[in-house]
Order: structure tokens, then C-alpha cells, then sequence
């Protein structure tokens, strides 16, 4: 019992300093680390990042500080970090080719919060899905569609895709179609027409609607109809003059084409 008394002292005359100066570096690098992130945060928001790629960032350098604070820990206690880094290799392999699409999809929302194809509340088309950005989050982004669905798309495909951004220019051009019967004066339905989005206070100025013949038909002459409006009106847009279209185009007597049935009678 001396024997093991005498061992135990001297171990802990050898290791109280270490214990002391690693619990020290432990305590006081804890601290530091919260100080640089709320100092780097604040930084952020005065140049006036992404909130997404604010908290991206702020945990990303929050846990890196972490492990570097561990390995000096495990360093002042007299731990051979060499073996500890082999380990975390090893573990970070085995878990990385457990993990290979949540890698590709983290991957996919870093390069989307650095290079920003889209942000929060854009209007944008991308693997089948049209909507506006709900939330961009490290493993997917959340696309509300115009019916209210919320669609969840891995950030991997998302990044890898063709990505049709609405909302980055501010405004878009209408497309619509709209037939009329070959009788009708075609200088008086480009006029109707153009007033009718002439009166649209939702339809833009600058660059000024058109209407062009498009397509002459089997039973129609089309017209190309291009009215300009800010992104966050274009259904708005597409819909009432739609509308408006075929309610001037009967006051003014100007027939769209449908099929007619035709019955015929037999003589005799």
C-alpha cells in the first residue's frame, strides 16, 4: 500500500501541473472562442451578409476553434496527438463513406451559400419545381410553390441542376397567346389589346408591351401579347389580362375561335 501511495504521489506531483495548466487552456479558450464568434458574427452582420451563410459560417469556425481547443487540451496532458489525429482521420474516412449523398448535399449548400444562385424569397425553377425560397438550410433548400406545397430539395442536385432564377433581374415579361378569327382587323385588335394593358397599373412602362401576329393558324390568327412587370406581380399580370383580353375583344365584336359542332340535315 506505501508502494502504490508513493507511485500515486508522484504521479500526481507530475500531473497536477498538467491537469492545472490543460483544465486552464480549457476554461479560458472556451471563453475566447464564444468572444471571436460573437466578434466575427458582428462583422458579418455590418457587411451585411446572408442570415443563412451568417449562422453557416459562425458554426463551421465555432466548431473548428472546438476541436483545435480538444487536440491542445489532449497535447498539455501529455497525450500524443499524433495518434489522436490518426484516429479522427480514420473515424472522419469510415464516416464519410457512410455519409457520401449528406456529404454531396453539405457540399451542395456551401456552394450555394457562397456563390448565391438564389436567396431567401426568390422566385426560382429548378428540378421540376417553381416557387419561392422558404429557407436555404446546409442539406436542402425549402421551395414554396405557387399551390402552397412545400417542396425539399437536397442541396447536392440542387447545386449540380440548371437553376432558373425570376428574381434577380426585378421584373419579367409576360408570354401570352391569344387567338382571334381570320375576319377580324388586325390593326384594331393589336389596338385593343394594347390598351387593355395600357390600363393595367401592374404592367410596366419601360420596357413598353408589345403585341405582335405570331402565328397564322389553321383557325386563328395569333398574337404574341408581351406586357412587363415586377416579379412579385407576374401571375397577378398573366391572369387579368387574360381576362380583360376577352372581355374587350367581345365588346368590340372580335370573335375568338372554338370548335362548332355542325349538325347536318339530310334532305329527302
Amino acid at each position: 500500500m506505501e508502494q502504490y501511495l508513493e507511485k500515486f504521489e508522484s504521479l500526481l506531483v507530475d500531473y497536477l501541473p498538467k491537469i492545472a495548466t490543460a483544465l486552464a487552456i480549457l476554461l479560458i479558450g472556451w471563453f475566447a472562442i464564444k468572444v471571436i464568434i460573437k466578434a466575427f458574427k458582428k462583422v458579418m452582420e455590418k457587411q451585411k451578409v446572408d442570415i443563412t451563410l451568417q449562422k453557416f459560417l459562425s458554426d463551421l469556425t465555432g466548431w473548428a476553434l472546438k476541436i483545435l481547443l480538444l487536440v491542445t487540451v489532449i497535447s498539455k496532458l501529455g497525450i500524443a496527438t499524433t495518434s489522436f489525429a490518426a484516429i479522427i482521420g480514420a473515424a472522419g474516412l469510415a464516416i464519410g463513406l457512410a455519409l457520401q449523398g449528406s456529404l454531396s448535399n453539405f457540399a451542395g449548400g456551401v456552394i450555394i451559400m457562397i456563390f448565391k444562385p438564389f436567396k431567401v424569397g426568390d422566385l426560382i425553377e429548378a428540378q421540376g419545381v417553381l416557387g419561392n425560397v422558404k429557407e436555404i438550410q446546409i442539406f436542402t433548400s425549402h421551395i414554396n410553390t405557387p399551390e402552397n406545397k412545400l417542396a425539399i430539395i437536397p442541396n447536392g442536385v440542387l447545386s449540380n441542376g440548371t437553376i432558373v432564377n425570376y428574381s434577380t433581374e426585378g421584373k419579367l415579361r409576360v408570354d401570352l397567346t391569344i387567338g382571334v378569327s381570320y375576319d377580324a382587323d388586325i390593326k384594331q385588335t393589336k389596338e385593343i389589346l394594347l390598351e387593355v394593358m395600357a390600363s393595367n397599373s401592374k404592367i410596366l412602362k419601360e420596357p413598353a408591351p408589345a403585341v405582335s401576329v405570331s402565328e397564322l393558324a389553321d383557325s386563328a390568327v395569333n398574337f404574341a401579347v408581351r406586357p412587363w412587370t415586377n416579379t412579385p406581380n407576374y401571375w397577378d399580370v398573366y391572369f387579368d389580362v387574360t381576362e380583360q383580353a376577352k372581355l374587350a375583344l367581345d365588346k368590340a365584336g372580335i370573335e375568338i375561335p372554338y370548335p362548332h359542332s355542325v349538325e347536318i340535315q339530310k334532305q329527302g
